[in-house]
């Protein structure tokens, strides 16, 4: 299943017009310059542990099996949007994945990280029910280099009335490819990845892969089996097969030692949308070419970065 990529190669999205390089000897070029690791904050009074939390902020505290909460959401105190603002509208929440400051994701059970999945699936719900609101971003930022300022594990959810113009080109191209195919773009793609040498993981709910024309160094991908649109419709035992899926790849991501984000895009009312998570670590920084161009060049082959994965 090995496929060594040994010239660059110029990779097209599966869908919308996005191009990448991948150009694996890149990673081999000398550096004067040494890479800056950024760490994020490690404050003596932490504001996610249990007993610094604002009791203003908090949304709801789920129990798990214990007397004692699991999880918490949090109105975020900093918010970039807001339900009274009509110039920025929309919601931004905060979801402390575990009262242990020292514990992070991919160490907790994978019964927890479901119940984290869960919570993702209640408050896209309920955030789903506010008026104007078009799309719902689920998302972590893990390590400085990824935008993390709170050591502390949480992830987020960003909801408003804007949607983003790359989503509204995916969504076009989406329904393009339907009615000529007669098929969802993604559901074909599953198809063809669970068969190459990208393939990485599968179990009868879902599939990981790395992504034909990844933009990141390990970029990888979880797309549930059945074509569904928003993380409201997994059932119970889909939310566990994303949990230990993203627990393992979490867990080698952390072999890599880099930061890393995941995120979920959730267009309202666009059921022609396949819901997938991506998984990207940050291992390189973009400059003049990126910047410049917008065409990303990726030192790590997906080829190479599944291999790494499959290990």
């Amino acid at each position: 299943m090995t496929a060594n990529i040994q010239k660059p190669e110029i990779r097209k999205d599966y869908i919308q017009d996005k191009y990448v390089i991948i150009a694996p000897r890149r990673g081999k070029r000398p550096h004067d310059f040494e890479q800056i690791v950024s760490k994020v904050s490690r404050e003596k009074k932490c504001v996610f542990c249990p007993e610094n939390v604002e009791k203003d902020l908090i949304i709801r505290k789920y129990h798990g099996q214990g007397k004692n909460w699991s999880l918490l959401t949090l109105k975020n105190k900093f918010p970039a949007v807001t339900l009274d603002n009509s110039e920025a509208y929309g919601t931004q929440e905060v979801i402390i994945e575990t009262p242990d400051h020292a514990i992070e994701l991919e160490n907790l059970p994978e019964s927890q990280i479901k119940e984290l999945f869960d919570v993702y699936a209640e408050r896209t719900y309920e955030i789903s029910k506010i008026d104007k609101i078009e799309y719902i971003l689920i998302f972590k930022n893990d390590g400085g280099k990824a935008g993390q300022s709170i050591a502390h594990a949480h992830s987020q959810v960003f909801a408003t009335a804007f949607l983003p113009p790359h989503l509204i080109d995916k969504s076009q191209k989406t329904q393009k490819y339907k009615l000529e195919n007669g098929t969802c773009v993604y559901c074909d793609v599953i198809e063809k990845e669970r068969k190459g040498p990208r393939f990485v993981f599968e179990d009868k709910n879902v599939i990981a892969f790395t992504p034909y024309a990844s933009i990141h160094n390990y970029e990888i991908w979880i797309m549930p089996k059945r074509h569904l649109d928003n993380i409201t419709v997994l059932t119970s035992a889909e939310r566990m097969s994303f949990a230990k899926t993203l627990k393992k790849i979490l867990l080698k991501v952390a072999e890599l030692g880099l930061p890393y984000n995941y995120y979920f895009h959730q267009v309202i009312n666009d059921e022609d949308q396949h819901l997938y998570m991506k998984i990207t670590p940050r291992g390189s920084i973009w400059a003049g070419v990126e910047i410049g161009s917008g065409v990303i060049i990726n030192s790590v082959s997906p080829e190479d970065a599944a291999e790494f994965y499959r290990e």
